[in-house]
């Protein structure tokens, strides 16, 4: 069939699909002219080749009559291939859409996937006419019904939120109770086994890693691993097509609509700092193709090379017009049509700086904080990157929450022993306000956590002292080196008792630490189950046992412990608190918003080179006396020796008595009344006791 094309409108980006007529409008500041090709719906035949007839500023466009949903389609961009100036158009490599929604098809790594010539010594310079279009997935001509408005967000408010990091595969695919079908699908992910476990634990957001459509690096695949997590995007408006299940891409929404139906926000981990095209050695499939010099930041005086913030090849520039729409246009969509309430952004710091350095009022986290369809969700940073002025916690804007890995390290270094860090463990206890008390934030921008999917899992961070990570086929030279772990006598697995129970109460004392923090407390998964990677701190290649959470071998009891914690947090407000606490005195009782003690009761002497263990009492901040809790206090007790120590307990007020809620060293879940002055400590614990009315 010979299909004829019309001019078409700039408006909308991407292929629409209006009655008959499907409208194409892509951009490109550089190319010279830019074709749109029409595939067979196997995707193996281009059927018809149409050059966009229309330039409108940047915007190419065109439409045409006759073409059904379903219609495969991809671009050839036309223009100078001279990689010297910055420029790499090779009309010879078939390009995905930016904006398509759907993809068919899968990547291959085939040397024709390439711009230039692998064999030539001129390297990228060189010049390679091979047809891509075998090796490379194809842009879909979606059902405008397929991607009609979703349910609006839950909008759960951050003091109530306890996030759980977790994988969509890993998750489920060793679960015995869902079905083999749905393993490692969305439609597996929101299965009642995994929403009852996660209503158990408290968990009230659910952050997935990468699924926006990704591939598999080339380096990955010659070594026979994959990546796993996902952090190599090549599509940001596509969901990742390796996750359906049998509704295929409705699989996903459907998921969205399942967990909210349990209460539970969706929160992406999305990845717009760099593409999958990585540096100048890399493919050519989207981007690089249409414009290279407006979708990447290279190197100034160099074009040729790439701007590498992030460490992996490349870095979007979102400071382009037309690139930061893209992205903010992706935003929506994911909001809109999909249903999410939020995103954790990859390496935050990189979408933040502005050719001068980072910016906090820059055009990205401008244009995020205008926008109207964006208000009211949820938005996390990961603040930081490898680039320069790179680290920048508790610098982002109030709308924000942030990963706080000096919180991660803190608690780590605290319960392994380390000098000096019990005075940093009480900032983290609190917030971390001198980090983010600044600017009207709140204390939930302190995303709090112990460990994450970059790093070792709780339990590994009790069993090795480095990394374990040869099967990764880098000699064991990749992942992080300062850990902060410790093993507790034996590298590795054991079967000594005594270990494992110093293992299992240090797991208890980190998670009742976290639960009992100011801030939004962040569970990675499985760490509830005390799941293991072997010591692999960096198994992003790892789709395979090593990553999959193995609900076989968990650990029921601490999973009972972490919904403790969970229901102890949500019971009492006053741990959970907005406001940060600065010692205040409160105007209607004259006491103080944090007190800090030694065991005797004394002002804790925050001097002390040897202070290993501390007291905290935490009432309703002097900020919010109007609160009805005002009145609640709880009582902390953090002892890191081995030693039995007796504590002082505070006085109660009168109509009040203290009430044991948590005790890591005992296996009773009981509430029980305080009878004493004083209570004796059994070892390294942690230990908290609620101020609750006489009975």
């Amino acid at each position: 069939m010979e299909y004829g094309i019309a001019s078409g409108t700039p408006h909308r980006m991407g292929a629409h699909l209006e009655g008959d007529t499907v409208n194409f409008a892509v951009f490109s500041a550089h190319a010279t002219r830019i074709d749109l090709c029409l595939f067979s719906p196997d995707g193996a035949r281009e059927t018809a080749r149409l050059s966009l007839p229309e330039r409108t500023g940047d915007i190419w466009h065109g439409s045409v009559a006759g073409l059904p949903a379903g219609t495969l389609y991809g671009y050839r961009a036309h223009g100078s291939y001279a990689p010297e100036h910055g420029h790499r158009f090779n009309a010879n490599k078939l390009l995905l859409d930016p904006y398509t929604r759907e993809l068919r098809g899968r990547w291959i790594n085939d040397p024709a996937v390439l711009g230039y010539d692998l064999k030539s010594s001129a390297l990228d310079l060189s010049f390679d006419s091979r047809d891509s279009a075998r090796f490379v997935p194809k842009s879909v001509v979606s059902d405008p019904e397929t991607f009609a408005a979703i349910t609006t967000p839950l909008g759960r408010p951050w003091e109530e939120t306890l996030i759980y990091e977790t994988h969509v595969k890993g998750a489920t695919q060793l679960h015995p109770d869902v079905s083999a079908a749905l393993r490692g699908t969305y439609d597996g992910l929101a299965s009642d086994a995994v929403i009852e476990h996660l209503q158990k634990m408290g968990v009230t957001a659910v952050e997935l890693l990468p699924v926006q459509s990704f591939i598999n690096d080339g380096f990955l695949l010659e070594k026979g691993l994959t990546n796993y997590w996902g952090y190599n995007t090549i599509g940001f408006f596509t969901p990742e097509p390796r996750y359906f299940g049998p509704e295929g891409l409705q699989g996903f929404r459907n998921m969205v609509r399942r967990f909210h139906n349990a209460g539970i926000e969706v929160i992406l981990d999305v990845v717009y700092n760099h593409t999958a095209e990585g540096d100048h050695r890399g493919p050519t499939l989207c981007y690089r193709g249409l414009d290279n010099a407006s979708y990447y930041r290279l190197i100034n005086g160099q074009p040729r090379y790439y701007v590498n913030d992030t460490g992996t090849g490349n870095t979007v520039n979102v400071s382009h017009p037309h690139v930061l729409r893209m992205v903010m246009d992706s935003l929506r969509f994911w909001v809109e049509c999909m249903g999410v309430d939020g995103f954790r952004f990859d390496l935050a710091t990189t979408l933040a700086r502005e050719d001068h350095g980072f910016d906090v009022q820059g055009g990205f986290l401008d244009a995020l904080r205008q926008d109207p369809v964006l208000a009211g969700i949820k938005m996390i940073a990961e603040p930081w990157d490898i680039g320069p002025g790179g680290y920048r916690l508790g610098q982002f804007p109030p709308k924000f929450g942030e990963w706080n890995d000096a919180y991660r390290d803190t608690v780590r270094r605290f319960w392994k022993g380390e000098a000096h860090s019990a005075q940093e463990l009480g900032a983290r206890l609190l917030g971390s306000a001198g980090e983010f008390d600044r600017g009207g934030r709140r204390a939930w921008s302190s995303v709090n956590f112990l460990a994450a999917h970059d790093g070792f899992t709780l339990a590994d961070i009790t069993r090795y002292a480095r990394r374990h990570n040869e099967a990764n086929g880098e000699e064991n030279q990749d992942g992080h080196n300062a850990n902060h772990s410790d093993n507790c006598g034996v590298e590795g697995p054991t079967e000594d008792p005594e270990i494992t129970d110093m293992r299992i109460r240090r797991q208890r004392n980190m998670l009742a630490t976290l639960f009992l923090s100011q801030g939004t407390p962040m569970l990675l998964a499985g760490d509830e189950i005390g799941n293991t990677q072997w010591g692999n701190n960096n198994a992003y290649c790892q789709d395979n046992e090593i990553a999959w959470l193995d609900w076989a071998a968990g650990d029921a009891e601490m999973a009972d412990f972490v919904a403790m914690l969970a229901a102890l947090r949500k019971a009492h407000r006053v741990l959970r608190q907005s406001r940060f606490l600065h010692a205040a005195q409160r105007p209607a009782d004259g006491l103080r918003d944090v007190e800090w003690m030694d065991f005797q009761g004394h002002p804790l002497n925050w001097r002390d080179p040897n202070l290993s263990s501390l007291c905290l009492m935490l009432r309703a901040s002097a900020e919010a006396a109007a609160h009805s809790d005002h009145n609640e206090a709880i009582f902390a007790i953090f002892h890191r020796t081995g030693t039995c120590e007796k504590v002082s307990v505070p006085a109660a007020p009168s109509g009040f008595q203290w009430q044991t809620c948590l005790d890591t060293a005992s296996t009773s879940r009981g509430v029980d009344n305080v009878q004493h002055s004083a209570l004796t400590l059994q070892g390294p614990c942690v230990v908290a006791l609620a101020l609750m009315p006489e009975t």
